[in-house]
């Protein structure tokens, strides 16, 4: 098998009098493109289709059958993992981690819920991005382990990305390790989700986002429309754990709707918009919809950037129903009702935004921005230790603008002077640039937008 590395004309980059960079990195990566193209609808068939063959995948289901239950579908995920590892010289290493868990939505002895994680690892130290979906699948009675519980949107539908998109991206390698995780217990509370995030934590992961995909394969929603061009990305806009200090500060300094996972989630969107033809994700002002929640939360709660992945429009009569036909209508979530071709999109936003952020530097630390009664504004950070950054993108937007709409190449300097711009009316923002052009995320200034995981639990 070939493995391809992003290789691209090496750029100078000598700095000018004004610290301007002479030479500005590329923007547009055909290596992206071809990622895109290699994303398979009938892999992605294939493989829901497969999950949706062991009859349920109910967390408290059959773990001792080699087909039925979710231990068969967890033996079957881990053996694919393996297979993916075995094409790619050993790329992947697989861990499973576990805990037994009790609650409302548990039998009262407990269950065993157990998360299969493959692991490809970058050649720089401790920078993870995550991608995770949920393997277990549930009916109307959310305690009915016996019943079939086809699952193929919820959650197949992001468990076939997650392999495919493994597939995918074991053909390169990256500077940032990738994780690839199949979650059980999601539908009982979040556990699997809970299980990786703390998995993380313990390793002293620095995970710079958790891309969770949760439903990304209907275009037919209960209210009739049909869409197969329309995602939605939802994000925190405030991040978890900040001290009343610090959120004293954001009434006067902004920061309600930067978190990083906010600014990974405008990343994605413009990825998505750039590479992956007839597919357009919406920027969702929610960490989930409205009064529900995925495994994404998790991370979220330990500090970490996460966002979910979602189909646009869901449909009620195929969403945690049992299979039957009620008064000429079919319930329940079957494999007829997944857009393959759709999926395949959505899988592709994902595989982009994972390798563009694998391949750039890490986001830049200790942001600020400040304005001595002048029109212009000075923007200052820090490199992340160990970077490799080549030099510095500074992004700038009106305060009532969702996206980043401007943005300067400044070169390898730790301060740029932006003139003219007045501090009050704007957003400001830094992104690392690798010699190739791969950017991070934008940083917002102050601890609201900060990537590293500085979460202060004291409350003070």
């Amino acid at each position: 098998m070939r493995v391809r590395y992003a290789s691209f004309a090496l750029l100078l980059l000598p700095a000018l009098a004004s610290a301007q960079a002479a030479v500005v990195p590329p923007q547009e990566h055909p290596v992206l493109r071809e990622i895109v193209d290699a994303v398979s609808a009938e892999r992605l068939r294939a493989i829901d289709t497969t999950l949706v063959s062991f009859g349920t995948r109910h967390t408290a289901s059959a773990t001792k059958s080699d087909k039925r239950g979710i231990g068969a579908a967890r033996r079957w995920v881990k053996a694919q993992f393996e297979s993916i590892a075995g094409a790619c010289g050993g790329c992947l290493s697989v861990v499973t981690p576990s805990r037994v868990f009790t609650g409302p939505r548990t039998p009262k002895q407990g269950v065993e819920v157990k998360d299969i994680v493959a692991i490809q690892k970058g050649s720089e130290p401790n920078r993870y991005i995550v991608m995770t979906a949920h393997l277990d699948s549930r009916v109307t009675d959310v305690m009915n382990a016996g019943a079939d519980a086809p699952g193929a949107d919820d959650d197949g539908s992001g468990v076939s990305a997650l392999l495919e998109a493994a597939r995918v991206l074991s053909h390169y390698r990256f500077a940032a390790s990738i994780v690839y995780s199949a979650d059980s217990g999601e539908e009982q509370d979040l556990y699997g989700g809970r299980i990786i995030a703390d998995y993380a934590k313990d390793q002293h992961w620095n995970v710079e986002v958790d891309i969770n995909n949760d439903m990304i394969g209907n275009t037919e929603g209960s209210d009739g429309v049909v869409d197969n061009t329309t995602g939605r990305l939802f994000s925190e806009g405030l991040r978890e754990g900040l001290s009343d200090k610090q959120l004293r500060l954001l009434r006067y300094e902004g920061g309600y709707v930067d978190a990083p996972s906010r600014n990974v989630a405008r990343y994605i969107v413009g990825l998505t918009d750039q590479y992956v033809p007839q597919l357009h994700l919406m920027l969702m002002y929610r960490v989930d919809r409205y009064h529900r929640g995925g495994d994404q939360m998790a991370f979220n709660a330990d500090g970490f950037p996460a966002v979910r992945m979602n189909e646009a429009h869901e449909n009620w009569r195929h969403q945690h129903q049992d299979v039957r036909v009620e008064h000429g209508v079919q319930y329940g979530d079957l494999v007829r009702f997944v857009d393959f071709p759709y999926l395949a999109k959505m899988t592709a936003a994902n595989a982009v935004a994972i390798a563009a952020l694998a391949w750039a530097p890490a986001p830049p630390l200790d942001v600020s921005i400040q304005s001595e009664l002048s029109p212009d504004t000075t923007v200052a950070w820090k490199a992340p230790v160990d970077s490799a950054a080549a030099g510095y993108r500074v992004y700038w937007r009106r305060t009532d603008a969702p996206m980043w709409q401007h943005s300067v190449w400044v070169g390898n300097v730790a301060q740029y002077v932006l003139r003219n711009r007045v501090i009050d009316n704007y957003f400001f923002g830094v992104a690392s640039v690798s010699r190739d052009g791969f950017e991070s995320p934008v940083v917002f200034p102050g601890a609201a937008g900060d990537f590293h995981n500085t979460m202060d639990t004291s409350g003070k």
